[in-house]
């Protein structure tokens, strides 16, 4: 753990189903991130489009390292000299009816150094609430993707995923986590607390769970509740609903202390 602390931004987005309207607003609060000193920000999951439809994002998908959102990206980092991560992003499969959902990593010359293509796709249906994120999303295929960065290593996951601490696991020892997410209202109420806190807990490591936190097109409501959360389990930064930045301050410090305190990663015997 060589690297210097910093601060770190968890973008909270309302998304809806216009590209161009989305990405705008994803710029204010990038813009807003940087200006309060985030060096590493992280957008939510579908920050491009959240369509009345799930088909929707269909129209949208790009092939891969081409596109608008793509562009925005790079040269959103490059404009301010952050590394930026794109909580998910549609890119083409060789299926015109299925898409992956790619979590993108650029870093702070707007050069693209990581794709995460989700592995665990969401299924859930309560009344007349369903979703299944199999019907228009191709799952990747693996391994699991940590990088090594300026910040030390991170690992790259997205929403459903925080259900699979194996995934994890796999990663080894990591300084950050990150779960961009578009939690439901039923199952955020009920479990997106403790999931992160428990990936941070075991893990021994900061996570950082950008989310959609609102009322999308399609009668759909996403949880919200952004947060950044340290080592030990507590909530660094939180925000209920609402387009937010959550930000806070990444210490290599607070890690090697708890895990000195707390060898836990070290007495595992499985």
């Amino acid at each position: 753990m060589s690297f210097e602390p910093f601060v770190a931004a968890a973008i909270q987005m309302v998304s809806g189903s216009d590209v161009s309207e989305n990405l705008a607003a994803a710029a204010g609060l990038i813009e807003e991130a940087a200006a309060q000193d985030a060096r590493l920000i992280v957008l939510p999951e579908n920050f491009a489009i959240m369509g009345r439809f799930e088909t929707d994002k269909l129209q949208v998908r790009e092939a891969d390292g081409d596109g608008p959102i793509q562009r925005f990206l790079g040269e959103t980092a490059r404009r301010y000299g952050v590394w930026l991560v794109a909580g998910s992003v549609p890119l083409a499969t060789s299926s015109p009816s299925l898409v992956h959902n790619s979590c993108l990593v650029y870093d702070d010359r707007g050069h693209r150094i990581a794709r995460y293509d989700k592995i665990h796709l969401f299924g859930f249906e309560a009344g007349s609430e369903r979703y299944c994120e199999a019907d228009t999303i191709e799952p990747g295929s693996g391994p699991p993707i940590a990088i090594d960065s300026p910040f030390g290593r991170i690992g790259l996951s997205i929403c459903y995923d925080v259900r699979f601490p194996e995934l994890y696991r796999a990663f080894g020892p990591v300084d950050i986590i990150l779960v961009p997410s578009a939690f439901t209202v039923i199952t955020g109420r009920a479990h997106w607390d403790i999931l992160l806190r428990a990936r941070a807990i075991e893990n021994q490591a900061y996570v950082i769970a950008p989310a959609q936190g609102g009322e999308h097109p399609g009668d759909r409501s996403t949880y919200g509740h952004s947060m950044i959360i340290d080592p030990w389990g507590d909530v660094l930064g939180v925000h209920p609903a609402g387009q937010a930045v959550v930000q806070a301050r990444i210490d290599p410090e607070v890690i090697g202390q708890v895990r000195t305190r707390l060898p836990a990663l070290e007495n595992r015997r499985l």
